[in-house]
């Protein structure tokens, strides 16, 4: 049947619309009772006429805020002249940013591939590292997220594992390294990161048929609840790596970039991946992502057949938006001022958590903060209901914030604004937040 003309609905059949046809993909989330109708910089704007300070830049990736101008400017352009090709041929946009991209980062990342989403990355660097290393077992984080579809799926653990049948075959979880909640600990209480390193690694080899391909860990877990090991601890996974002949795939996701104040949150660790996936951040917003890797696994990668050929590989309208990322994350130093607004936005975070003894712990690097709410700082437990209330008080005060809420942890808040935020607008969001932890506490007295 054909379409009826379209003609906008009244907000009462707008809902209505929504619970008849649409599927509810986020678990047991809901949709965001606002309909949106435009965004600018760092605020959403909805069709009553509010306004929204978005602290987690659309789905964590729009680092240069809603339609900058530049990457309209690009868009308009490229959309005109060249927006997609059959899969084989090539324009300029591709390989020039398949050549910036590998000048951002150290040897020996020099050879590209460039896709759409962050699940479609991670799912062609473990089908590459398979490929090359001849085995198939993937080690990753317990609270680990890189995707749904199979593979990437697979290496997930922080939800979406129950219901669906079996994973692939072959995939381990290792326990996160979380400082706030140890699980080993020296005899001061503290994380001992090098002996749950080496209980994980003995679990694995115990577990392995011999066949360990590849470990995908992200340098800073954001569905996780924001949590970063300590330095030190990927470079003794690599080394834990080495050992055994498998690869190192870093998931830079939300962090590549400039987000956590420098290019690559893993140059903190005076590591060198053998693949780096990037997504949501080099696309500001669109459908782009990328894997990255060394001519010598590409070389090998090629000479056994890799086959990666899907309709949106090697796009040149998101690649041109790519390299306006680039252009614009240079020519305004956002590493820099990502590193000078995280350290603002950290001490903002601090003055409430002075106010406010249901805030646990504080953490993350730059501009990707993770603020944990627990009911009793001395036992850390959490509250599911506290952080849903604050959520919740927060929208309606116009900031919009994520929670991560998983078992054995408090809420976590992801705050990742735009790299191109205020100290203006990152200040308006810290009163609100103060305020809706302020008024949700006081319901637990």
């Amino acid at each position: 049947m054909a379409s009826p003309t379209y003609t906008p609905r009244s907000t009462e059949d707008f809902w209505a619309d929504t619970d008849r046809h649409l599927v509810r993909y986020a678990g047991a989330g809901t949709f965001t009772p606002e309909i949106i109708t435009r965004a600018a910089g760092s605020f959403l704007y909805t069709e009553s006429g509010r306004e929204i300070l978005d602290f987690t830049s659309g789905q964590m990736s729009a680092i240069l805020g809603h339609s900058h101008p530049d990457i309209v400017a690009t868009v308009r352009h490229q959309v005109g002249e060249l927006d997609h090709l059959f899969s084989g041929m090539l324009s300029r946009p591709v390989v020039d940013l398949a050549r910036r991209l590998a000048g951002t980062l150290p040897d020996p990342l020099e050879k590209a591939l460039l896709l759409t989403t962050g699940a479609e990355a991670n799912e062609a660097a473990i089908r590459m590292a398979k490929l090359v290393t001849g085995k198939h077992e993937i080690v990753s984080f317990a609270r680990s997220w890189h995707g749904m579809t199979q593979a990437a799926a697979s290496a997930t653990y922080s939800a979406g594992r129950k219901g669906y049948g079996p994973a692939a075959p072959g995939n381990f979880a290792i326990p996160v390294p979380h400082t706030y909640r140890p699980d080993f600990t020296t005899a001061t209480g503290e994380l001992d990161w090098q002996r749950q390193l080496d209980f994980a690694f003995d679990l694995i080899d115990a577990q392995s048929v011999g066949s360990l391909a590849a470990c995908i860990v992200e340098p800073i877990l954001s569905s996780g609840g924001v949590v970063e090991p300590p330095p030190g601890y990927f470079a003794a996974l690599h080394e834990r790596c080495r050992e055994r002949g498998m690869l190192l795939i870093l998931d830079e996701a939300q962090t590549g970039l400039c987000r956590t104040g420098s290019w690559y949150a893993f140059e903190r660790d005076g590591i060198v991946p053998d693949i780096l996936t990037l997504s949501k951040t080099l696309g500001a917003g669109l459908p782009l992502a990328a894997v990255l890797t060394s001519a010598e696994i590409e070389q090998e990668a090629h000479d056994r057949g890799f086959l990666f050929f899907t309709t949106h590989v090697a796009d040149p309208l998101v690649a041109a938006v790519g390299n306006t990322v680039l252009d614009v994350l240079i020519r305004d130093g956002l590493d820099v001022r990502a590193a000078e607004l995280g350290a603002f936005l950290r001490r903002g975070l601090e003055r409430i958590a002075e106010r406010h003894n249901v805030v646990g712990d504080i953490r993350g690097r730059g501009l990707l903060a993770g603020l944990e709410l627990v009911v009793d700082r001395a036992t850390k437990q959490g509250s599911d209901e506290l952080g849903a209330q604050v959520t919740r008080r927060c929208l309606e005060l116009g900031l919009h914030m994520n929670i991560v809420q998983l078992p054995g942890m408090g809420g976590v808040f992801r705050i990742a604004p735009p790299l191109t935020a205020t100290e203006d607008e990152l200040s308006l969001g810290l009163s609100i937040l103060d305020e809706a932890i302020g008024d949700a506490a006081a319901r637990l007295r």
